[in-house]
């Protein structure tokens, strides 16, 4: 039987949401039925090294999005998959522009991760993309509420779009979990008197690490506690100033970007998340995964999925530093059985999202896809 071959674009295996979904895609989609390709601008990428071997991987060679669109379509050309598919709405721009240009008859599948819009700028420049999701022939949302988004912002018809949740690699995670360790410069901070507190996310706006400090600064005058942050972005020194400002900052960790974040998870006591919006909250599952309790605010619209709106963690209003700190006692004081309660509900709840069933309704789209095309040139061939 001919195996079906999928070309994944993305800018770079990097150490974002986005290529950690693709790179669970790409690594457990049924190998005897597909063929996975992957294809990046000349990035090197964190991820890069978890690839499976088989994986046949492409650098394009130019770092500029805008010049991506002839050399993607050339390899289109060469490789001649049965569908390019891509992710976030930049990329999938180029993803068409390429396939278009490419002359063959390669299928687009878009995944669209965020929950974007609100003024009017944007608004617009989301109706531009919406016209060109209008050429694919299907939309991943992975979430209710950015399907809600993609119908209400973009104009794109419900029934062209699937939902599907991000894929959470549980054997990774465990495998990383048992093979991993904190770094020594990093192990005082686990070993040392106190409960831990871990968040993970790029410093920047949307994930609102403002927050969490004015949170953990108050929840700090009832329980002893420290605070880790995974991650790298614009607002860093900000974030330390802020810490400074708070008088925490000697209990205020900025670890960066971590390789293997799931072993910090599972050693902490408790994860926060504070973002002001998430299309999945994609970290938020692999927490409950670690088996480490969460709060995460009610950031629109992935997180009350995630956490089934307070069923498998504690929420909290966006910006609410008070509720934050409450809940942050609230957990960390918990006893032991009403703590292992919400573990084991946790880790049910990480189960649904394991990578193994979520890329089977990746892989249902995709032949789905496929036979509704064939259909289509077998009716036109008869009517012809």
């Amino acid at each position: 039987m001919k195996r079906i071959k999928v070309m994944f674009f993305i800018y770079q295996m990097g150490g974002g949401g986005a290529a950690r979904t693709l790179l669970n895609i790409v690594n457990n989609i049924d190998r005897e039925r597909f063929l996975p390709v992957l294809v990046t601008l000349n990035y090197n990428g964190s991820y890069e090294t978890n690839l499976k071997e088989d994986v046949k991987f492409i650098k394009l060679n130019t770092k500029r999005l805008r010049s991506a669109i002839l050399p993607l379509a050339k390899v289109i050309r060469k490789e001649s998959p049965d569908i390019v598919f891509s992710t976030i709405p930049n990329y999938n721009t180029i993803a068409i522009l390429a396939t278009l240009l490419s002359f063959t008859r390669a299928m687009n599948i878009v995944r669209e991760a965020a929950y974007l819009g609100g003024d009017f700028k944007t608004n617009l420049k989301l109706l531009v993309y919406g016209m060109f999701y209008k050429l694919t022939s299907q939309v991943i949302a992975l979430s209710d509420g950015v399907k809600e988004n993609i119908v209400k912002r973009y104009k794109v018809k419900p029934n062209k779009i699937t939902v599907i949740y991000n894929p959470v690699d549980l054997e990774n995670i465990s495998r990383n979990i048992n093979d991993g360790y904190i770094p020594e410069k990093h192990r005082l901070i686990f070993e040392s008197p106190g409960k831990v507190i871990v968040t993970a996310g790029r410093l920047v706006k949307d994930k609102d690490h403002h927050t969490l400090l004015e949170a953990f600064a108050k929840a700090r005058k009832q329980v002893n506690i420290k605070l880790v942050l995974l991650g790298e972005g614009e607002l860093q020194e900000e974030l330390k100033l802020k810490a400074k400002e708070l008088q925490i900052i000697d209990q205020v960790y900025f670890v960066g970007f971590q390789l293997n974040p799931y072993i910090y998870f599972q050693k902490a006591d408790l994860f926060v998340l504070s973002s002001i919006r998430e299309g999945f909250g994609h970290v938020l599952a692999e927490a409950l995964a670690t088996g480490t309790p969460v709060i995460s605010t009610r950031c629109e619209p992935g997180a009350g999925e995630v956490l089934n709106y307070g069923e498998f963690g504690r929420m909290c209003e966006v910006k609410d530093t008070d509720e934050m700190a409450s809940l942050i006692i609230e957990l960390l004081n918990l006893d032991e059985n009403s703590r292992e309660a919400l573990i084991t509900k946790g880790l049910q709840r990480a189960d649904q999202f394991n990578a193994k069933l979520i890329v089977k309704q990746y892989e249902k789209v995709f032949n789905q896809t496929l036979d509704q095309t064939k259909n289509r040139q077998a009716r036109g061939a008869d009517e012809g």
